[in-house]
């Protein structure tokens, strides 16, 4: 079937209004474990209605015992690299709720180790989730909310690792880049056709989940974050900010910000730079790695952990979510730091007169004198005079 495309200013998808999240149905991916169960929980907080999918029927059913003390919630055991499972998804919300306003593509699985000890049969799996499983997610909510009246949120989770590749998770910062290319395109396109619905993107920089236990490693350690993380409650934040707000990306933590643009700006010093940092800080020299077969690559795994048994340290919060949050927090002491910045260099550019030169020079002279030798620094009130003789 080819479509008619129509030439006509696309619409501005930022600008269409959002529910609050407890007048909302949302649906969520990958919803027993690390990001999307703390998602779950906070949205169930608020007071959303909640469709959670997942491939473990168990930790499901014990989740949504938990949150249907709060709210309405329902479950859907299915895999989101099967088309047919997600189409089913859909129905299920539409069936238990009248439909959805927000879609959360969540769910992933990670491998450790070199692209070229990887099997093919692994990689194309990863993918068939990460990066399929997003795209059937997408499609699913997009032919829902083209019936719509009301604007809704379909909301894609990136990565760091989808914006600047990293070495031993080459395989699944791969499947990052196609997701973020995806959504860049579904947004475009979505807006070329004035479809009611804001497309978002989180990047998030490492986050304190089981995602490194859950992982198939190729390599003989267990993989591990060693380093900075942050808490999943800030990435749980910015999903349900991008909920009701309607935003294009949304960054979890300054290390995301910074390898992006830094990336993008430096590529060969940030290839040099990761090449030295990133082998230390992503496994466990004291532990050895699982089979594959043990990883959620293949089903395992899910068991309504929120965060995971990394040495690494882990943040209290994002500033980045925050700043998103509330600019004007950030915007005012920026501003008053610019205003006295401005102020200093108008003030320094000033003439200076020949009595001011004089001062500046005994004193930088002075300064010097008296850290090689203290003594002789009495020797400079002669100067000290005549300098003040000359400004009166």
């Amino acid at each position: 079937m080819q479509c008619e495309i129509k030439d006509r200013k696309p619409l501005n998808s930022l600008s269409l209004k959002l529910k609050k999240v407890k007048d909302q149905v949302v649906v969520i991916t990958g919803a027993t474990s690390g990001i999307g169960l703390v998602t779950a929980r906070m949205a169930a907080d608020k007071g959303a209605k909640l469709v959670l999918a997942g491939r473990e029927k168990a930790a499901l059913e014990t989740l949504t015992d938990e949150l249907s003390e709060k709210t309405e919630a329902v479950y859907f055991e299915m895999d989101v690299s099967k088309e047919e499972e997600v189409k089913q998804l859909a129905e299920k919300a539409v069936e238990a709720f009248g439909g959805f306003d927000t879609w959360v593509n969540n769910a992933a699985v990670a491998i450790y180790g070199h692209l070229t000890d990887i099997p093919i049969v692994d990689a194309r799996e990863l993918f068939e989730i990460n990066y399929w499983g997003t795209v059937y997610g997408s499609l699913a909510a997009i032919d829902h909310f083209r019936e719509k009246e009301t604007a809704g949120a379909l909301i894609n989770m990136g990565s760091v690792l989808g914006n600047r590749t990293f070495p031993i998770q080459g395989t699944y910062s791969s499947s990052k880049f196609a997701v973020h290319s995806f959504t860049d395109a579904l947004r475009m396109e979505a807006e070329k056709e004035h479809l009611p619905v804001v497309v978002t993107q989180i990047h998030p920089a490492r986050v304190d989940t089981p995602y490194p236990t859950h992982a198939a490693s190729y390599i003989d350690k267990a993989p591990s974050h060693d380093g900075m993380m942050y808490p999943p409650e800030s990435v749980a934040t910015s999903i349900l900010y991008a909920a009701e707000h309607p935003v294009r990306d949304m960054y979890v933590g300054g290390q995301s910000k910074v390898m992006s643009l830094m990336g993008a700006l430096l590529p060969r010093l940030t290839d040099r730079y990761l090449e030295k940092s990133i082998y230390s800080t992503n496994y466990d020299e004291s532990g050895d790695a699982e089979s594959p077969l043990q990883s959620t690559l293949y089903g395992e795994g899910e068991q309504l952990n929120e965060r995971g048994d990394s040495s690494g340290r882990t943040r209290k919060g994002s500033w980045m979510v925050k700043a998103k949050k509330h600019p004007l927090l950030f915007l005012v002491p920026l501003t008053i730091v610019g205003v006295t910045s401005l102020s200093f260099l108008l003030f320094s550019g000033k003439k200076k007169t020949k009595a001011q030169k004089i001062k500046e020079a005994y004193r930088m002279k002075k300064t010097k004198v008296m850290f090689k030798h203290p003594k002789q620094a009495w020797k400079y009130g002669k100067m000290k005079r005549k300098i003040s003789h000359l400004s009166h």
